[in-house]
């Protein structure tokens, strides 16, 4: 297994295929004025694979594929194909907003993909418009009906925002009575591009607990897997699961588990860092195995040691990323 400075075993990698989306989430990126990156300057497929199944040799055991939107980007599933098939990985997710992915839920599950994050911050429409400047309310819920149907595990991602959608957190907690899914919800974190910055949080993990707890009392506390980064949670005499991830708070830190690659091709050992390892420029040199995995395992061996030390470093570098282009 891969080990840390501080002693955190990694064996989790989270791809972004692409910094391009088809939606505009304002908390993930500005409306207006994005410069997407050229087709030179993402990974390709091939550089992805090569990377991915060498991380899979030094005990990566899951990946999950991210984006920006990853089914904008023109020959994902041959890519899916292909990477499902490298020996030793445990296991592929995606995480999607799903505008685009319910005719492909047939193809993924033929290939083995179990487990699909769909991104869904509101159930009205008129709320999903204004958040994401783009009116998918009915693409996406079709997406959720076509995993559900065909038997994936789904994990619905809300990211909760003061004054946008505090009034969808119990209608989305309501999706699990009859439903098999898992409704998450997200602290909000600063990633949108801009200069804003938000020293304090008021709908924090205690604050969304404390609400969905008021409309059901009853609501039990399930155990966390290891390396969870969602407290978990069941209402009795609900099909479905509810989970609540502290991701500006940083609760889970201590246990964290991951790496990122952005579209770009930066291996990022922390959501929070600025900067990183440019794996593109060192593997575009063709090096062997060996001095591309010494890359690898120097990065990991300069870990921050949690998130709020990772933004000390990132922000004392004035740098103001959009979720899409870290990864989301």
């Amino acid at each position: 297994m891969l080990t840390d400075n501080h002693g955190r075993h990694i064996n989790y990698l989270r791809l972004a295929v692409t910094d391009r989306c088809n939606l505009r989430c304002f908390y993930c990126m500005p409306e207006k004025g994005n410069v997407w990156l050229e087709r030179k300057d993402l990974l390709s497929f091939e550089e992805m694979l090569r990377l991915c199944r060498l991380a899979v040799t030094m005990g990566i055991e899951k990946i999950r594929i991210t984006g920006g939107e990853p089914f904008v980007r023109k020959g994902i599933m041959a890519f899916l194909t292909d990477l499902s098939n490298t020996k030793g990985l445990n296991e592929l997710t995606i995480t999607t907003n799903g505008v685009l992915t319910a005719p492909l839920v047939p193809e993924l599950k033929k290939i083995g993909i179990k487990s699909v994050n769909l991104s869904l911050d509101t159930l009205d429409r008129d709320r999903f418009l204004a958040i994401t400047h783009r009116d998918e309310l009915a693409n996406v819920l079709a997406t959720m009906e076509a995993l559900l149907r065909h038997g994936l595990e789904v994990k619905l991602n809300a990211v909760v925002m003061e004054g946008q959608n505090i009034q969808d957190i119990l209608p989305l907690v309501q999706l699990t009575k009859n439903n098999k899914v898992t409704v998450r919800f997200i602290e909000e974190m600063p990633f949108n591009g801009g200069e804003t910055h938000y020293p304090t949080l008021n709908w924090d993990h205690k604050k969304i607990y404390d609400t969905i707890h008021g409309a059901y009392p009853g609501i039990e506390k399930l155990s966390d897997p290891e390396y969870s980064t969602s407290y978990n949670y069941h209402i009795p005499g609900h099909t479905g699961n509810v989970g609540i991830i502290a991701a500006f708070t940083r609760s889970f830190c201590g246990t964290c588990n991951r790496l990122r690659i952005t579209p770009q091709g930066i291996l990022k050992t922390c959501l929070y860092q600025g900067g990183g390892t440019d794996i593109r420029q060192i593997i575009r040199q063709k090096p062997d195995n060996d001095t591309l995995r010494q890359a690898l395992l120097t990065a990991i061996s300069h870990r921050a040691k949690d998130g709020y030390e990772a933004e000390r470093n990132r922000l004392a570098g004035g740098i103001h990323e959009s979720m899409a282009t870290i990864g989301g």
